[in-house]
């Protein structure tokens, strides 16, 4: 751009405001921090090269209408992807049914999924329909379908095939045309060498299959996510709170978040509504101890798995100790707001002996 003199400022302020506005949206911490609160905002921030690629698949194979399989540990936000697919298609404005198979009683499912006819058991005193018959015409998102027995897998896979079933206690069958997606935190593959899940079903399912990596896999996600049920909630409770100091961000980046993206959002919950920063970050410090415990149980394990003739007790020492020593560097950097010279002092090492760990430890502050 340029200015013809004499300089009008008003032209001048808006050149430097559209220059500056790439730098700011460059930040997606940023981006979330001054997005306005909306109804309709996303329910989720992907910023991950991995998400991404998800993100991508799922409005590729929106309109396909093939059957899809989520795969993920609890918490990952398996349900959001398969909304991201639903509302993308072109049934977006057709029934969108969630059904936690977990949650349902073994005796029941058959039931609340094909429902059933008047007169099929004690109680059923009128026809009711289920759960495919409510989302006729759109999605059903069966979540954790590794719950299921194999006399609904079967009933199921029928479904799969020609879109057909009947109601418990009827002979009539009922066609729908349902999108199916389902999703589970099971390894299929091993249940169906168990015995517990059947292999043509798997394969129904499975035209389209999506792996949604844990948290712990996407820490870059982890400031995001954080920032965005920041706003979320305050806005929910109609307050305010004060933005996540820096350490106790450095602890959310260094936490394995077993509970997943779930689990962030009911830490971050806790803050707007208690606004205990300090309780939040001793309770994440002594999880992340106990799980620093485990990370050196596991090595140990490993080592012998891999060297099962004979155990280097040296070498595992070794590798114990750099897992422990990086864990305190990085634990009292920390605590001194990355001093290295306070640090140093703390952990009675020379200034430069602490330099030389973190360059060999490849020890990094989070840029948030």
């Amino acid at each position: 751009d340029y200015l013809c003199k004499p300089v009008d400022l008003r032209r001048l302020e808006r050149a430097i405001s559209e220059v500056l506005k790439p730098e700011i949206l460059d930040d997606p911490v940023e981006a979330v921090r001054s997005a306005p609160r909306s109804k309709n905002q996303p329910e989720l921030i992907f910023c991950s090269t991995k998400m991404k690629q998800i993100q991508q698949v799922a409005l590729q194979i929106a309109n396909a209408r093939v059957p899809v399989l989520i795969e993920g540990e609890s918490g990952v936000g398996k349900d959001i992807i398969a909304r991201i697919i639903h509302s993308n298609s072109r049934v977006a404005n057709k029934p969108f049914v969630k059904v936690n198979c977990a949650a349902l009683p073994a005796e029941l499912t058959e039931s609340e999924l094909f429902g059933y006819q008047r007169g099929a058991f004690t109680g059923a005193t009128s026809d009711r329909p289920g759960k495919f018959e409510f989302a006729n015409g759109g999605t059903i998102f069966l979540d954790e379908i590794g719950e299921f027995s194999p006399s609904v897998q079967a009933k199921l896979l029928q479904v799969l095939q020609d879109g057909r079933f009947t109601r418990l206690g009827s002979n009539t069958e009922i066609r729908v045309n349902v999108r199916i997606i389902a999703a589970t935190n099971r390894k299929l593959d091993e249940a169906i060498t168990r015995g517990n899940f059947r292999e043509d079903l798997y394969y129904r399912l499975n035209v389209v299959s999506i792996d949604v990596p844990p948290l712990r896999e996407r820490r870059e996600e982890i400031p995001v996510l954080a920032q965005y049920f920041l706003n979320k909630y305050t806005a929910e409770y109609r307050t305010s709170a004060q933005p996540i100091p820096p350490d106790l961000m450095e602890i959310f980046m260094a936490f394995r978040w077993p509970g997943n993206v779930r689990e962030l959002e009911n830490v971050i919950r806790r803050y707007v509504v208690l606004q205990d920063a300090d309780g939040i970050r001793a309770e994440l410090e002594n999880r992340l101890s106990k799980q620093m415990g485990g990370q050196i149980e596991a090595l140990a394990e490993s080592y012998i798995h891999d060297n099962p003739e004979s155990v280097d007790l040296k070498e595992v020492s070794r590798r114990a100790a750099f897992m422990v020593e990086r864990n305190m560097i990085i634990k009292t950097l920390r605590k001194t707001s990355w001093n290295k010279w306070r640090a140093a002092k703390e952990l009675r090492v020379s200034y430069k002996t602490l330099l030389t760990k973190i360059e060999q430890y490849e020890i990094k502050p989070s840029p948030y």
